[in-house]
């Protein structure tokens, strides 16, 4: 019989005590073996011509499955090499204090995050930024302020800074502090100069280690009012590092996001058994990194981007399961594989963006190029906005939503087979840095696209 959580420090003790296990009979036994089986008992399948299901009785499946794996297989601490367990009570413990909302930033510029509905008529909030993508320093403050400037925009994230004055960052060295701190303060200073001092942020993006985490818990940083990730591995691994960042919340205060990076076409397969293990990660991040809201970033295992078919299905599939069985806080993260000055980019955008809304998760993005590049703008954080209300507004169903979706994607589906991707261009390539405005052919694609998803049934655009 499991002792009852009192504390994080139970946790940090079942990490010490729990069955000693190789990470190879981890990955296969823990997760391979018992997630075949569950999409087996489960009986649950995907159509890719439906990335938005409507079978409630599917998603009702999918969350049982999960709640049971979450159950039987626990989750690995890689640091010990040993599994941390909870009983089924303690699990449900857990979602009950999941918040339905949360206040983010301070002031005039306070927002609250809340659980959202399926075909949810309230708009979503917008997150934006371009999460963990190398930045070069004298582009940092002109990217974030792209964004921030939007009035679409509720929330701003960033990428992560890599040189501190020329110098490189590397992990778990003090220049990781440094590149951090740099990080926030650059984010205050462009929230100062756009006029909006207490948006609330997702920041420590340049943090790998606790170390960074450690160096901005502070008012001047990262207040209280803001968020900071607290990552799982794949799949269903937590390690010290990411266990000390939870611990570093409990007196500050902070908010926790948990980031589940589940892979479509990984150890738990195709998209089906990937969503099981994502409802296990997110029911068992609720302990293991006390979350207060869950940010959903599946990827795909050869294409990365989260405009896929299999990724969609699984964010719609994992935010309709949670709407019904335990309703939660979910953002889910927009990581289009083209980047900024491509038409391709806004389709995938909205593609994105119409599955999120409507299934009944918040915007985040733009992780433009597969956020591996300084390749993202404030423009497309705008339309990510902006097709997210307009679902909102429009009272779309999951029927209407699909179809318009499944047009999108014709139109970018073919960037998956390029040989090196769709990236597109550098912010500064597609911004004037004086104006902070998008050059006059980012703007003329955007509206063209905008006119496009108008006569595709997005008529409140």
């Amino acid at each position: 019989m499991l002792t009852l959580i009192h504390s994080y420090l139970d946790i940090l003790d079942r990490a010490k005590t729990g069955r000693l296990v190789q990470k190879s009979d981890w990955d296969m036994d823990y997760v391979v073996l018992p997630t075949k089986r569950l999409v087996k008992e489960y009986r649950l399948e995907w159509d890719k011509q439906h990335v938005i299901p409507e079978d409630k009785d599917l998603v009702d499946r999918l969350f049982r499955a999960g709640m049971e794996l979450a159950t039987s297989s626990g989750i690995y601490c890689v640091s010990t090499g040993r599994v941390i367990t909870f009983s089924r009570e303690e699990l449900i413990e857990g979602i009950r204090r999941m918040p339905q909302s949360l206040q983010m930033g301070e002031g005039k510029d306070a927002r609250w995050l809340y659980s959202r509905k399926i075909m949810d008529e309230r708009l979503p909030l917008v997150w934006a930024g371009n999460p963990g993508a190398p930045t070069p320093e004298e582009l940092f403050i002109p990217c974030v302020m792209s964004w921030m400037q939007e009035s679409v925009v509720d929330l701003a994230t960033c990428g992560s800074i890599t040189q501190v004055d020329g110098r490189d960052v590397e992990t778990g060295n003090p220049m990781e502090i440094q590149a951090t701190r740099r990080e926030l303060r650059n984010l205050r200073e462009a929230l100062r100069r756009v006029g909006r001092p207490g948006m609330g942020l997702l920041a420590g993006q340049s943090a790998v280690t606790e170390l960074g985490d450690l160096a901005i818990s502070h008012p001047d940083y990262l207040r209280p009012v803001d968020s900071h990730l607290v990552a799982l591995f794949n799949e269903m691994i937590i390690d010290r590092i990411n266990m000390a960042r939870a611990l570093n919340s409990v007196e500050y205060g902070m908010r926790n996001a948990s980031l589940a990076t589940v892979m479509v076409g990984g150890l738990g397969g195709d998209a089906p058994g990937a969503a099981i293990v994502q409802v296990a990660s997110f029911i068992l991040a609720n302990w293991v990194c006390l979350a207060d809201y869950h940010l959903l970033h599946p990827i795909h295992i050869r294409h990365v981007a989260t405009s896929t078919r299999g990724v969609m299905w699984l964010q719609s599939a994992v935010e309709q399961a949670f709407a019904r069985n335990a309703p939660c806080i979910i953002v889910s993260d927009i990581y289009p594989k083209s980047g900024a000055l491509t038409r391709e980019l806004l389709y995938e955008v909205a593609a994105n963006a119409i599955v999120i809304t409507v299934s009944g998760g918040h915007l985040e993005g733009v992780g433009s190029a597969d956020g591996v590049l300084p390749n993202g703008t404030g423009l497309e954080a705008r339309w990510m906005g902006e097709v997210g209300h307009a679902v909102a507004r429009q009272g779309l169903t999951l029927s209407q939503a699909n179809q318009i979706v499944t047009g999108l994607i014709s139109h970018y589906e073919h960037v998956f087979q390029l040989q090196n991707g769709n990236p597109g261009v550098r912010f500064d390539k597609a911004y004037d840095l004086k104006t902070l405005k998008p050059i006059p052919a980012w703007q003329e694609m955007y509206e063209e696209v905008k006119a496009e998803l108008r006569e595709m049934g997005l008529a409140s655009l």
